[in-house]
């Protein structure tokens, strides 16, 4: 056992690892917010005979509010612990699908969305941040369990909400799930702490922050207002923008292209089945690599795969593979998804743990921007320039972000 072990074990009383356990969870069970809408989207539409275009920015709602929340709902963490946010979220997230259930008019779906979203970035912050905070020696490895959690728990949803459509049950799907995230993130709320500040000074701070982290006269303690004017977070608001906008638009529109495409719906399924299961092994894999080796590099590289994957995306659909089109789907959304491990690590490193809540959530925040694209923006494209360009631009975006990344280096 490490020193960070021995000394989180003093405070707790048992492993810090529970942490992390409890944060899984908790992001396992409010993925599906995400992960599924691509499943939802066409059945909500018939039920309320609605089109598709009427529902196109029910995706970019949830992006926006879950991207917004996380910086009131990072503050008050940051300042007065866990508890009290993860408890409030636990019933935003299960009220949503609770109300989606019975909604059928189109602004009460909007509405119902909405609401679960307010949940699903307040126990994203705190998940993710749980990590910072108590694995200052791991951040790659351990934000990448809990964002892993967020986007490969959806996969076990993705079947079972395409089966309750299949018998005409969507309904009682929904507030069966909502129910369930209700439970399970109150009993989620009871394990997790947060560790006081500076409870792991006496360890080799350098070896700690993973020989990234940033000598400053505050101690490398940045508030949000300090790393504003940092031009690496300019730079890495970007990157969080333009590799968002191709990750979000794989997510909300694979099937829909596969299907435009003239692919079968086996072909469908398995690419949306795959999608977060990719997702999930990206967040884990490529933040433990970042632990190992230059974090910065890591980054850049991965981002570089997920353009190369999207424009694969486009010529496997265009040669009516669908092999190749689940394969390119699975390597995009296995690139793109390493940015939720790797900037929250990269955050930590360079300004801190001591606000990395608060400081996450304005990075995190570009993902606005990202679902605007994935959502709205290419609903529209699709329309003027056609499913393969808008695809093309998307690819084109995630390259741009992998080249911004060769310029990172932690500030002075």
């Amino acid at each position: 056992m490490n020193t960070a072990d021995e000394r989180a074990k003093s405070l707790l009383g048992y492993s810090r690892w529970w942490q992390i356990a409890a944060a899984a969870v908790m992001m396992a069970l409010v993925s599906p917010y995400q992960y599924v809408w691509s499943s939802l989207e066409g059945p909500l539409a018939a039920e309320l005979d609605a089109s598709l275009s009427a529902l196109g920015f029910v995706f970019t709602l949830y992006v926006v509010v879950m991207s917004m929340i996380q910086f009131p709902a990072g503050w008050w963490r940051d300042r007065y612990g866990p508890q009290a946010v993860t408890l409030a979220a636990g019933f935003f997230a299960g009220g949503g699908y609770i109300a989606l259930a019975f909604a059928n008019e189109l602004w009460q779906v909007y509405a119902a969305y909405g609401i679960g979203a307010v949940g699903v970035g307040m126990v994203y912050t705190v998940a993710v941040n749980t990590a910072v905070k108590w694995f200052p020696d791991r951040r790659g490895l351990t934000t990448g369990i809990g964002t892993m959690a967020f986007a490969a728990g959806s996969a076990a949803f993705v079947p079972f909400v395409r089966y309750m459509v299949d018998v005409d049950a969507l309904a009682t799907g929904l507030w069966s799930m909502g129910v369930l995230i209700v439970v399970g993130i109150v009993v989620g709320t009871v394990v997790l702490r947060d560790p006081p500040i500076g409870w792991h000074e006496s360890t080799d701070e350098r070896a700690a922050d993973g020989g990234n982290g940033p000598t400053t006269d505050n101690g490398g303690q940045y508030s949000w207002r300090e790393m504003v004017r940092t031009w690496q977070f300019w730079v890495m608001y970007f990157m969080f923008v333009a590799v968002s906008a191709a990750g979000l638009m794989i997510t909300a529109r694979s099937i829909l292209y596969a299907e435009q495409a003239g692919l079968t719906a086996g072909v469908a399924t398995v690419a949306a089945t795959v999608l977060p299961i990719a997702s999930g092994g990206g967040r884990l894999v490529v933040g433990a690599l970042s632990d190992r080796f230059e974090r910065e590099r890591v980054t850049a590289l991965s981002f570089l795969a997920c353009g190369v994957g999207t424009i694969g995306i486009v010529l496997f659909a265009g040669l009516d593979s669908g092999v190749g089109y689940v394969l390119t789907v699975a390597v995009a959304v296995f690139f793109w998804s390493s940015q939720f491990s790797l900037f929250p690590s990269l955050v930590g490193d360079y300004y801190g743990p001591r606000h990395s809540s608060t400081n996450y959530s304005l990075v995190y925040s570009g993902k606005l921007w990202g679902g605007v694209f994935g959502g709205g923006v290419v609903g529209w494209l699709v329309g003027v320039v056609g499913w393969d360009a808008a695809f093309l631009l998307g690819g084109a975006l995630a390259l741009t972000a992998g080249v911004a990344g060769l310029f990172l280096r932690a500030p002075e």
